[in-house]
């Protein structure tokens, strides 16, 4: 008798779990006959999306936490630009807003700089120039001696350091250069800003690199390139002593920034367990890190991205192009393709014979007289000295520092044109 209870029992249990597989197939099958249609229903909803504005449309991209999903995340936005990057409309009622910071002997490159950024320009640049109180007279007169009046303001500033630890922060890696990082909380009526530094040329329209503030997402504050494309050149990941942002880190010489959100957000940080504001943190990290960093303050905006690397928007490197992409053989593909949009001469290129072809591009705009034809007394002339250049690595690439440039000049109308 108790064998065939035993028995009995079995079978029961057997025809129980038959019973439950059974049931859990028929729901499996119930649910993936509804998901195509969830699925559908979904891209309908994206394509009526996109529809609404296909040239410039950049659909909202979910939060993402790892560096591979962030890297991922650029890479499609920067693919979005360039696929629409002929499609970009240039509002002329609203104003871009250009920040600089100049000392010592940085007033010729400076100016450089800002005749650079007026020549392709369509929307109206506010200057915002914080100089030495012995430049300022300098600055005057040459810019108030520019034509094209219209198409440029400027404001110039003191250089302004928080008073208890002012010479501190002045003599941080370059004369001045940390004064940066004070910007969100002195221009205070400022929404968004580009910061250059002073040795940049802008050989494409300003407001080409300004509408990347179009595809920032929500958590985005900032924008710059990686440091290097090559981890076997890069400097951060081969000789930092501190966190930095990404596989190589990010140079902060060309710097979109969203002024509103830096004020408002609290950042993550190694010093508290709480989040600390942009004005909070700046003192207790240079406290912390200033025996173990180089490059002042481009190092503390590493290191602030390190730890909020969801705020920061990575651009190519052809938005700023240094020695370092092509010192060593050419190692930004971008610009192969499609020239070089911004010109970064850092470590002095423009002064020296170190590298001929940067010195190059910065004398022809140096040299060119607003009203003058761009092409006999800009284009014609830098073409002939950068041929001088090909026994460098970077003049061997000499097309590159003339292709986007000749399309700047090819797209100012011929009306315009004339009036320069």
């Amino acid at each position: 008798m108790g064998r065939k209870m035993r028995r009995f029992a079995r079978v029961a249990v057997i025809c129980c779990v038959c019973g439950l597989c059974s049931v859990m197939y028929t729901f499996t099958q119930i649910i993936m006959s509804l998901e195509p249609k969830s699925r559908l229903e979904g891209h309908d909803k994206i394509t009526k999306q996109l529809k609404r504005d296909a040239s410039l449309l950049v659909p909202s991209i979910p939060k993402v936490e790892t560096m591979e999903g962030l890297e991922q995340e650029q890479r499609w936005l920067q693919s979005r630009f360039e696929t629409n990057k002929t499609d970009v409309k240039r509002s002329p009622d609203k104003w871009i807003h250009l920040a600089v910071v100049a000392c010592g002997e940085r007033f010729e490159e400076t100016v450089t700089m800002l005749k650079s950024s007026i020549l392709f320009n369509v929307k109206p640049i506010q200057f915002h120039i914080f100089a030495e109180d012995e430049l300022h007279p300098k600055f005057k007169n040459t810019l108030n001696s520019w034509p094209f009046q219209q198409k440029f303001h400027y404001i110039l500033y003191p250089i302004t350091f928080p008073s208890e630890n002012a010479a501190e922060w002045k003599k941080l890696f370059k004369p001045c250069a940390s004064q940066r990082l004070f910007l969100p909380l002195v221009l205070k009526d400022v929404d968004a800003l580009l910061y250059v530094d002073t040795d940049i040329l802008f050989l494409r329209p300003v407001d080409d690199i300004w509408s990347f503030f179009k595809y920032f997402n929500s958590t985005q504050i900032a924008a710059m390139a990686p440091e290097h494309e090559e981890p076997r050149i890069g400097w951060y990941n081969r000789f930092a002593r501190h966190p930095y942002y990404g596989s190589t880190g990010v140079n902060s010489g060309v710097m979109l920034m969203n002024m509103t959100r830096i004020r408002r957000k609290y950042f993550k940080n190694d010093m508290t367990t709480a989040r600390l504001q942009w004005g909070e943190m700046l003192m207790p990290l240079l406290k912390k890190y200033k025996f173990n960093i180089t490059w002042g303050d481009q190092d503390l905006l590493n290191i602030v991205f390190y730890h909020n690397p969801e705020s920061l928007f990575v651009f190519p490197c052809q938005w700023n192009y240094r020695p370092d992409h092509c010192i060593y053989g050419s190692n930004c593909k971008e610009s192969e393709e499609e020239g070089i949009f911004i010109l970064h001469g850092n470590r002095g290129v423009y002064h020296d014979n170190k590298q001929p072809a940067f010195r190059a591009v910065y004398e022809a705009i140096h040299n060119y007289t607003f009203g003058d034809d761009h092409f006999h007394a800009l284009l014609y002339p830098l073409k002939k000295e950068l041929r001088e250049t090909t026994h460098t690595y970077c003049g061997k690439l000499y097309k590159i520092f003339l292709k986007q440039l000749k399309k700047s000049i090819e797209g100012i109308t011929p009306n315009q044109t004339q009036r320069r």
